[in-house]
Protein backbone atom coordinates (compact mmCIF):
# COMPACT_ATOMS: atom_id res chain seq x y z
CA UNK A 1 0.00 0.00 0.00
CA UNK A 2 1.23 3.55 -0.73
CA UNK A 3 2.50 5.77 2.07
CA UNK A 4 0.83 8.83 0.56
CA UNK A 5 -2.30 8.90 -1.53
CA UNK A 6 -4.52 11.49 -3.22
CA UNK A 7 -7.40 9.06 -3.90
CA UNK A 8 -9.66 11.45 -5.81
CA UNK A 9 -6.80 12.60 -8.04
CA UNK A 10 -5.53 9.08 -8.68
CA UNK A 11 -2.07 9.90 -7.28
CA UNK A 12 -0.27 7.27 -5.23
CA UNK A 13 3.23 7.65 -3.75
CA UNK A 14 4.57 4.33 -2.61
CA UNK A 15 7.40 5.71 -0.49
CA UNK A 16 7.91 9.23 0.83
CA UNK A 17 11.30 9.36 2.57
CA UNK A 18 12.01 11.92 5.26
CA UNK A 19 15.76 11.72 4.72
CA UNK A 20 17.30 13.30 1.62
CA UNK A 21 20.97 12.65 2.38
CA UNK A 22 23.02 10.67 4.84
CA UNK A 23 26.48 12.15 5.32
CA UNK A 24 28.72 10.09 7.61
CA UNK A 25 25.69 8.96 9.58
CA UNK A 26 24.15 12.43 9.82
CA UNK A 27 20.72 12.56 8.24
CA UNK A 28 19.63 15.64 6.32
CA UNK A 29 15.86 15.74 6.05
CA UNK A 30 13.90 16.69 2.95
CA UNK A 31 12.25 19.37 5.11
CA UNK A 32 15.58 21.19 5.43
CA UNK A 33 16.47 20.69 1.76
CA UNK A 34 13.16 22.09 0.55
CA UNK A 35 13.35 25.08 2.90
CA UNK A 36 16.88 25.76 1.62
CA UNK A 37 15.72 25.57 -2.00
CA UNK A 38 12.89 28.00 -1.21
CA UNK A 39 15.27 30.44 0.47
CA UNK A 40 17.79 30.37 -2.40
CA UNK A 41 15.05 30.71 -5.01
CA UNK A 42 13.64 33.67 -3.10
CA UNK A 43 17.03 35.40 -3.01
CA UNK A 44 17.62 34.87 -6.72
CA UNK A 45 14.13 36.16 -7.49
CA UNK A 46 14.69 39.34 -5.49
CA UNK A 47 18.09 39.91 -7.14
CA UNK A 48 16.56 39.44 -10.58
CA UNK A 49 13.84 41.96 -9.79
CA UNK A 50 16.49 44.38 -8.51
CA UNK A 51 18.33 44.17 -11.83
CA UNK A 52 15.09 44.70 -13.75
CA UNK A 53 14.31 47.87 -11.81
CA UNK A 54 17.83 49.32 -11.96
CA UNK A 55 18.79 48.53 -8.38
CA UNK A 56 21.99 46.95 -7.14
CA UNK A 57 21.26 43.19 -6.70
CA UNK A 58 24.23 42.88 -4.35
CA UNK A 59 22.22 44.84 -1.79
CA UNK A 60 19.79 41.95 -1.56
CA UNK A 61 22.55 39.36 -1.34
CA UNK A 62 24.12 41.41 1.46
CA UNK A 63 20.76 41.78 3.23
CA UNK A 64 20.21 38.02 2.98
CA UNK A 65 23.19 37.38 5.26
CA UNK A 66 21.48 39.31 8.05
CA UNK A 67 17.85 38.48 7.44
CA UNK A 68 18.42 34.74 7.17
CA UNK A 69 19.65 34.58 10.76
CA UNK A 70 16.90 36.93 11.98
CA UNK A 71 14.18 34.96 10.20
CA UNK A 72 15.43 31.61 11.45
CA UNK A 73 15.44 32.83 15.05
CA UNK A 74 12.09 34.58 14.63
CA UNK A 75 10.42 31.57 13.03
CA UNK A 76 11.62 29.26 15.80
CA UNK A 77 10.77 31.65 18.65
CA UNK A 78 7.25 32.22 17.33
CA UNK A 79 6.63 28.47 17.23
CA UNK A 80 8.20 27.75 20.62
CA UNK A 81 6.36 30.56 22.42
CA UNK A 82 2.95 29.41 21.22
CA UNK A 83 3.72 25.70 21.59
CA UNK A 84 5.44 26.05 24.96
CA UNK A 85 3.87 22.90 26.44
CA UNK A 86 5.96 20.86 23.99
CA UNK A 87 9.22 22.34 25.30
CA UNK A 88 8.79 23.39 28.93
CA UNK A 89 9.86 20.00 30.29
CA UNK A 90 12.82 19.59 27.94
CA UNK A 91 14.34 22.91 26.95
CA UNK A 92 16.96 21.25 24.76
CA UNK A 93 14.15 20.36 22.33
CA UNK A 94 13.99 24.06 21.46
CA UNK A 95 17.20 23.63 19.47
CA UNK A 96 15.97 20.58 17.54
CA UNK A 97 14.47 21.98 14.34
CA UNK A 98 15.14 18.96 12.17
CA UNK A 99 11.56 17.74 12.50
CA UNK A 100 9.91 21.08 11.84
CA UNK A 101 8.68 23.79 14.15
CA UNK A 102 9.43 26.92 12.12
CA UNK A 103 6.57 29.41 11.78
CA UNK A 104 6.54 31.65 8.71
CA UNK A 105 4.86 34.49 10.61
CA UNK A 106 7.77 34.54 13.03
CA UNK A 107 10.12 34.90 10.07
CA UNK A 108 8.05 37.74 8.59
CA UNK A 109 7.84 39.59 11.89
CA UNK A 110 11.63 39.34 12.20
CA UNK A 111 12.32 40.28 8.58
CA UNK A 112 10.40 43.58 8.60
CA UNK A 113 12.38 45.36 11.36
CA UNK A 114 15.59 43.88 9.97
CA UNK A 115 14.79 45.44 6.59
CA UNK A 116 13.90 48.78 8.19
CA UNK A 117 17.23 48.94 10.01
CA UNK A 118 19.15 47.75 6.96
CA UNK A 119 17.64 50.33 4.60
CA UNK A 120 18.17 53.14 7.10
CA UNK A 121 21.83 52.25 7.42
CA UNK A 122 22.17 52.05 3.64
CA UNK A 123 20.09 55.24 3.24
CA UNK A 124 17.78 53.43 0.82
CA UNK A 125 14.03 53.64 0.22
CA UNK A 126 12.47 50.98 2.46
CA UNK A 127 9.28 50.75 0.40
CA UNK A 128 11.09 50.12 -2.87
CA UNK A 129 13.28 47.58 -1.11
CA UNK A 130 10.23 45.85 0.41
CA UNK A 131 8.43 45.64 -2.95
CA UNK A 132 11.44 43.88 -4.42
CA UNK A 133 12.16 41.56 -1.50
CA UNK A 134 8.54 40.48 -1.12
CA UNK A 135 8.63 38.75 -4.51
CA UNK A 136 11.41 36.59 -3.16
CA UNK A 137 9.55 35.88 0.05
CA UNK A 138 6.35 34.73 -1.60
CA UNK A 139 8.01 32.37 -4.09
CA UNK A 140 10.05 31.00 -1.19
CA UNK A 141 6.79 30.25 0.61
CA UNK A 142 5.40 28.49 -2.46
CA UNK A 143 8.33 26.07 -2.36
CA UNK A 144 8.85 25.89 1.39
CA UNK A 145 5.35 24.59 2.18
CA UNK A 146 6.27 21.32 0.49
CA UNK A 147 8.62 20.70 3.39
CA UNK A 148 5.46 20.23 5.46
CA UNK A 149 4.30 17.62 2.97
CA UNK A 150 7.51 15.64 3.39
CA UNK A 151 7.20 15.95 7.18
CA UNK A 152 3.54 14.87 7.10
CA UNK A 153 2.38 17.97 8.97
CA UNK A 154 0.36 21.17 8.56
CA UNK A 155 -2.81 19.40 7.46
CA UNK A 156 -6.49 19.93 8.18
CA UNK A 157 -9.33 17.72 9.30
CA UNK A 158 -11.08 14.86 7.56
CA UNK A 159 -12.38 15.52 4.06
CA UNK A 160 -13.74 13.63 1.07
CA UNK A 161 -13.09 16.54 -1.27
CA UNK A 162 -11.15 16.54 -4.52
CA UNK A 163 -7.79 17.18 -2.85
CA UNK A 164 -8.27 14.71 0.02
CA UNK A 165 -4.87 13.46 1.16
CA UNK A 166 -4.17 10.11 2.81
CA UNK A 167 -1.10 9.50 4.95
CA UNK A 168 -0.21 6.07 6.29
CA UNK A 169 -0.98 6.46 10.00
CA UNK A 170 2.28 4.90 11.17
CA UNK A 171 4.27 7.52 9.23
CA UNK A 172 2.69 10.58 10.92
CA UNK A 173 4.31 11.87 14.12
CA UNK A 174 1.40 13.89 15.49
CA UNK A 175 -2.26 13.14 14.78
CA UNK A 176 -4.93 15.31 16.47
CA UNK A 177 -7.88 13.55 18.04
CA UNK A 178 -10.25 15.06 15.49
CA UNK A 179 -8.35 13.21 12.78
CA UNK A 180 -8.00 9.98 14.79
CA UNK A 181 -11.79 9.81 14.98
CA UNK A 182 -11.87 9.23 11.21
CA UNK A 183 -9.20 6.58 10.63
CA UNK A 184 -9.61 4.60 7.40
CA UNK A 185 -8.57 0.94 7.16
CA UNK A 186 -7.73 -0.13 3.60
CA UNK A 187 -6.42 -3.64 2.90
CA UNK A 188 -5.30 -3.88 6.52
CA UNK A 189 -3.43 -0.54 6.50
CA UNK A 190 -4.62 2.44 8.56
CA UNK A 191 -4.71 5.88 6.95
CA UNK A 192 -5.66 9.37 7.99
CA UNK A 193 -7.52 11.33 5.30
CA UNK A 194 -7.12 15.07 5.63
CA UNK A 195 -7.25 18.51 4.04
CA UNK A 196 -3.80 19.20 2.51
CA UNK A 197 -3.59 22.73 3.86
CA UNK A 198 0.10 22.91 2.95
CA UNK A 199 -1.00 22.50 -0.68
CA UNK A 200 -3.71 25.14 -0.39
CA UNK A 201 -1.22 27.66 0.97
CA UNK A 202 1.40 26.81 -1.65
CA UNK A 203 -1.14 27.31 -4.46
CA UNK A 204 -2.53 30.49 -2.86
CA UNK A 205 0.96 31.96 -2.68
CA UNK A 206 1.66 30.93 -6.26
CA UNK A 207 -1.44 32.89 -7.27
CA UNK A 208 -0.15 35.91 -5.33
CA UNK A 209 3.27 35.60 -6.98
CA UNK A 210 1.74 35.56 -10.46
CA UNK A 211 -0.52 38.50 -9.62
CA UNK A 212 2.35 40.58 -8.19
CA UNK A 213 4.47 39.99 -11.28
CA UNK A 214 1.64 41.25 -13.47
CA UNK A 215 0.66 44.16 -11.23
CA UNK A 216 4.16 45.41 -10.39
CA UNK A 217 4.39 47.27 -13.70
CA UNK A 218 1.18 49.12 -12.90
CA UNK A 219 1.57 49.84 -9.19
CA UNK A 220 0.69 53.36 -8.10
CA UNK A 221 3.31 53.88 -5.39
CA UNK A 222 6.38 52.25 -3.85
CA UNK A 223 5.41 49.88 -1.07
CA UNK A 224 2.17 48.84 -2.70
CA UNK A 225 3.32 45.31 -3.56
CA UNK A 226 4.45 44.83 0.04
CA UNK A 227 1.08 46.04 1.32
CA UNK A 228 -0.80 43.85 -1.15
CA UNK A 229 1.22 40.88 0.07
CA UNK A 230 0.15 41.54 3.66
CA UNK A 231 -3.44 41.83 2.47
CA UNK A 232 -3.44 38.83 0.14
CA UNK A 233 -1.47 36.51 2.37
CA UNK A 234 -3.46 37.63 5.41
CA UNK A 235 -6.77 36.76 3.74
CA UNK A 236 -5.53 33.41 2.46
CA UNK A 237 -3.86 32.40 5.69
CA UNK A 238 -6.96 33.39 7.71
CA UNK A 239 -9.02 30.91 5.68
CA UNK A 240 -6.40 28.16 5.62
CA UNK A 241 -5.55 28.45 9.31
CA UNK A 242 -9.20 27.79 10.11
CA UNK A 243 -8.88 24.40 8.39
CA UNK A 244 -5.71 23.26 10.16
CA UNK A 245 -5.67 20.84 13.07
CA UNK A 246 -2.23 21.81 14.40
CA UNK A 247 -2.92 25.45 15.16
CA UNK A 248 -0.83 27.42 17.61
CA UNK A 249 -3.24 28.85 20.18
CA UNK A 250 -3.02 32.34 21.68
CA UNK A 251 -2.20 31.61 25.33
CA UNK A 252 -5.19 29.48 26.24
CA UNK A 253 -7.80 31.73 24.63
CA UNK A 254 -8.80 29.13 22.09
CA UNK A 255 -7.99 31.62 19.31
CA UNK A 256 -5.51 30.42 16.64
CA UNK A 257 -2.72 32.98 16.89
CA UNK A 258 -1.83 32.90 13.20
CA UNK A 259 -5.47 33.37 12.23
CA UNK A 260 -5.79 36.39 14.52
CA UNK A 261 -2.53 37.84 13.19
CA UNK A 262 -3.73 37.29 9.61
CA UNK A 263 -6.85 39.35 10.28
CA UNK A 264 -4.80 42.15 11.86
CA UNK A 265 -2.34 42.22 8.96
CA UNK A 266 -5.10 42.27 6.34
CA UNK A 267 -6.79 45.26 8.00
CA UNK A 268 -3.46 47.01 8.52
CA UNK A 269 -2.58 46.44 4.85
CA UNK A 270 -5.68 48.27 3.67
CA UNK A 271 -4.80 51.21 5.90
CA UNK A 272 -1.21 51.11 4.64
CA UNK A 273 -2.28 51.21 0.98
CA UNK A 274 -4.45 54.25 1.67
CA UNK A 275 -1.65 55.96 3.58
CA UNK A 276 0.97 55.23 0.90
CA UNK A 277 -1.22 56.63 -1.85
CA UNK A 278 -1.98 59.78 0.14
CA UNK A 279 1.74 60.34 0.68
CA UNK A 280 2.69 59.56 -2.90
CA UNK A 281 5.09 61.97 -4.58
CA UNK A 282 3.70 64.37 -7.23
CA UNK A 283 5.28 62.23 -9.96
CA UNK A 284 3.64 59.10 -8.60
CA UNK A 285 0.26 60.84 -8.32
CA UNK A 286 0.59 62.03 -11.89
CA UNK A 287 1.25 58.45 -12.98
CA UNK A 288 -2.08 57.43 -11.51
Amino acid sequence: MPEVWFPNLGIEIQTLPRTALNIFGFEIYWYAVIIAVGVITGLLTAMREARRTGQDPDMYADFFLYVFVACFIGARLYYVVFAWDQYKDNLLKIFNVREGGLAIYGAILAAIPTAIVYTRIKKYDFWKFADTAILGLVIGQVIGRWGNFMNREAFGGYTEGLFALRYLKTQVNFIPQAVLDNILTISGAEYIQVQPTFLYESLWNLGLFIFFNIYKRHKKVEGEIFALYLLGYGIGRFWIEGLRTDQLILFGTGIPVSQALSAVLAVAAVALIILLRRKASPAEKAAE
